[in-house]
């Protein structure tokens, strides 16, 4: 017998058993299984198994049509942290077999991260955005100036940064990247991402420091992924994430992300306590 996945008909996410039927989890199995390779395969497939579901059972709410019921936030605050767990296994499984994710995992756990961090967002689980009550406020109409990504605090990395526009008048205004990539004139669309993904590396380099807070943490990579993501979704109403061509690569960084802000996490959310730094 094989270990196996261990999923009930309508649940939300699943989980590894061993041949004896003891729960484990996918980095355990990894270390010991002759063909590691599969069970990882296995476990990513079975996540997007379970982001259909999540779709289906919770897409207006994810989508932002309408605000959760009372009764449905239990739902809400299970599907992120299933999540949540499921990536963290993932990218710990990778870690302990030596193994680079691919496009699909980059794709697919990105997808789940966009999916956690919809869920939290009507749960108030989110913390601040960086520069949070510090940018001031855009006026209707065009706005000139220079978008340019500001660190919140140079001498802290792990505290992350943001898009902004500068003005020539030395305003600040609020700025994503898909408004960079999408309605703004004389950007550099390359320069863009690669500098995104530059801020996104320092976080999660910096987050390996003894003095990164954990909130701070979780607070810098949640924006960044999240407003990188919403740059890379395959329409305005889809929450399947494509990586241009040229640009496959960086589905690495994606699944180190979304897995670095679940162990931040962990060491304050309690539904997450025991998944703990790999």
């Amino acid at each position: 017998m094989r270990p196996r996945i261990v999923q009930n008909e309508g649940q939300l996410g699943f989980y590894w058993a061993t041949e004896r039927g003891v729960p484990t989890t996918l980095q355990a199995l990894v270390a010991e299984d002759d063909e590691p390779e599969r069970l990882v395969a296995t476990h990513l497939e079975a996540i997007d198994d379970s982001l259909i579901i999540a779709a289906e059972r919770f897409g207006r709410i994810l989508g932002g049509g309408r605000r959760p019921a009372a009764e449905e936030r239990e739902d809400l605050l299970d599907l992120h942290r299933t999540l949540d767990r499921l990536c963290f296994e993932y990218s710990a499984a990778l870690d302990r077999t030596g193994s680079v994710p691919d496009l699909r995992a980059g794709k697919i756990l990105g997808t789940a991260a966009l999916f956690s961090i919809l869920a939290r967002e009507p749960l108030g689980l989110l913390g601040p955005a960086p520069f949070d009550g510090e940018l001031d406020d855009p006026a209707i109409g065009v706005i000139g100036g220079f978008g340019e990504m500001q660190q919140v605090d140079p001498g802290n990395p792990w505290k992350g940064g943001r898009w902004v526009v500068r003005t020539e008048t030395g305003q600040r205004f609020p700025l994503t990247l898909s408004m960079l990539l999408f309605d703004s004139s004389g950007v550099n669309k390359e320069a863009s991402r690669k500098e995104h993904l530059e801020a996104l590396r320092s976080v999660l380099t910096a987050a390996r420091s003894a003095e990164a807070d954990p909130m701070a943490v979780t607070c810098a990579l949640d924006w960044l992924l999240y407003d990188w993501l919403m740059a890379h979704r395959d329409g305005p109403d889809s929450a399947e994430i494509v990586f241009p061509k040229g640009y496959e690569s960086d589905a690495g960084v994606i699944v180190a992300a979304a897995a670095a802000s679940v162990a931040a996490r962990a060491t304050f959310d309690p539904g997450l306590v025991g998944i703990g730094p790999r």
